[in-house]
């Protein structure tokens, strides 16, 4: 096992080089003119500034030269500083949020992931509960029931549900308001009696005691973690039913029935080990989705996270903007394709043994 998890290991910086590479590329296509707004915060409109920035950080040498000084930074002749560089963690400059690329991505990522997190959990055990309901029932009426629901609930864009959830709840009830937090909640969290933990507001207010906190932001959660977890657990569904019914028609499961066990034990402890393989993989993946921020669930309910601030930046063509997220969510990417691997590794020892 242990070297099964080196290798995995030692692909990962080939992958994210190549993928750096990749970025770079795009990067290139813009003018030296507009990559210099890579390392300042504002452009002078006075007259040779820009053409001395460009001077200064070697826009005009050659492309893999310019590579490497993206990737560790470039050294001031004046100063002998370093400066730049993404592996210094310097992403540029946003101008969408008025900040470097860094901060935003800070400021925005606990958003993002507290939704991912709220919704996730339902997604996976309402998900997986369903489709091994449906397979144990195969095409009895729970099963075709489970089946059109699930077929609905795939086929409905992410787009359109959450509008109609938007317009019912919030517009004709007025329950779970669009946003992160009522005026009056953000007021308490800005204060200064307010301690900032995680960033995560259903986390931060139980942690200050502060049930009232809490109770406002799930408010504002409930509408996009619905749209999420309802959309992706319709898919999950699907996928753990298919995946039972495939592992109950294997001969080992008709062994284990003759030895005597009762169906209850044959789905528990044989037909769940190996059925949930595959999901434990695409369920993985898919939660690495919702942390890289889901851009059209953010943007119906004006949900300020990952997803948010990539379309504003775009709308905005704050190309820096993009590609910094852009690089960054392909790390968490990566980085959770990996965590994956070695999952499946772990749950199925003939991967590991290959």
């Amino acid at each position: 096992m242990f070297r099964y998890i080196i290798r995995r290991l030692l692909i990962l910086p080939l992958i994210m080089t190549a993928v750096s590479m990749l970025i770079f590329a795009m990067l290139s296509l813009l003018t030296p003119y507009e990559r210099a707004s890579l390392y300042v915060q504002d452009i002078s409109k006075r007259p040779g500034a820009i053409d001395s920035i460009i001077e200064k950080y070697g826009l005009n040498d050659p492309i893999p030269v310019q590579y490497w000084h993206w990737l560790v930074g470039r050294k001031d002749a004046n100063t002998g500083e370093i400066e730049g560089g993404i592996l210094r963690g310097n992403l540029g400059w946003s101008k969408t949020g008025k900040a470097t690329v860094w901060e935003v991505i800070a400021r925005r990522m606990p958003a993002t992931a507290e939704l991912a997190i709220w919704a996730g959990i339902p997604m996976i055990l309402i998900g997986v509960g369903l489709g091994v309901i449906s397979a144990v029932n195969h095409n009895k009426l729970p099963d075709q029931v489970l089946r059109v629901i699930s077929i609905v609930g795939w086929s409905i864009p992410v787009f359109v549900f959450g509008l109609l959830c938007l317009m019912f709840f919030y517009a004709r009830l007025g329950w779970f308001a669009p946003g992160r937090l009522s005026d009056w909640a953000m007021q308490v969290v800005q204060s200064d009696s307010y301690r900032v933990y995680t960033g995560m507001y259903t986390v931060d207010s139980l942690l200050n005691l502060r049930l009232d906190i809490f109770r406002n932001a799930v408010s504002h959660l409930v509408l996009p973690s619905v749209t999420l977890a309802y959309l992706n657990w319709a898919y999950m569904l699907r996928l753990t039913r298919s995946s039972m019914l495939d592992t109950l028609s294997q001969d080992y499961m008709t062994t284990a029935r003759a030895k005597g066990l009762t169906e209850r034990l044959v789905i528990l402890r044989h037909a769940l080990p190996n059925g949930l393989i595959p999901v434990v993989t695409i369920g993985a993946i898919m939660l690495i989705g919702l942390l890289n921020g889901v851009v059209i669930t953010e943007t119906i309910f004006d949900y300020p996270g990952m997803g948010s601030f990539m379309a504003q930046s775009a709308l905005s063509l704050d190309v820096i903007s993009v590609l910094g997220i852009t690089l960054f969510s392909a790390f968490i990417l990566i980085s959770g394709n990996l965590i994956v691997d070695i999952l499946y590794g772990i749950i199925d020892p003939r991967i590991r043994l290959d």
